[in-house]
């Protein structure tokens, strides 16, 4: 009986948390403790990342692709699901005509 209540609680728990709205994260002022909280960015790449914004501020979705191997369009939106934003802009998940 225990254990059917433990597991109702956290399958509603998960449902809870699951339709949260993601906090969103500007690429602009993120912090390496920011980029490296997100699934899938490393150390390496966070440093990169910041290396590269420094020099100059990232234009777009596709800028920083350009400028970060590893960073393609799958990895993008995956970044951008997390709530990670470039110039404000989520990754677009349909492509523009």
């Amino acid at each position: 009986m225990k254990a059917h209540l433990a597991i109702g609680l956290l399958a509603a728990h998960t449902l809870v948390f699951s339709q949260m709205p993601t906090q969103t994260l500007d690429l602009a002022s993120a912090r390496d403790i920011d980029l490296d909280g997100l699934r899938g960015l490393g150390p390496a790449t966070t440093r990169l990342i910041l290396q590269e914004r420094e020099r100059q501020p990232f234009k777009d979705w596709q800028d920083l692709m350009r400028r970060t191997p590893g960073i393609g369009p799958k990895k993008a939106a995956q970044l951008s699901e997390q709530g990670l934003r470039v110039q404000g802009q989520p990754y677009p998940t349909t492509t523009p005509r």
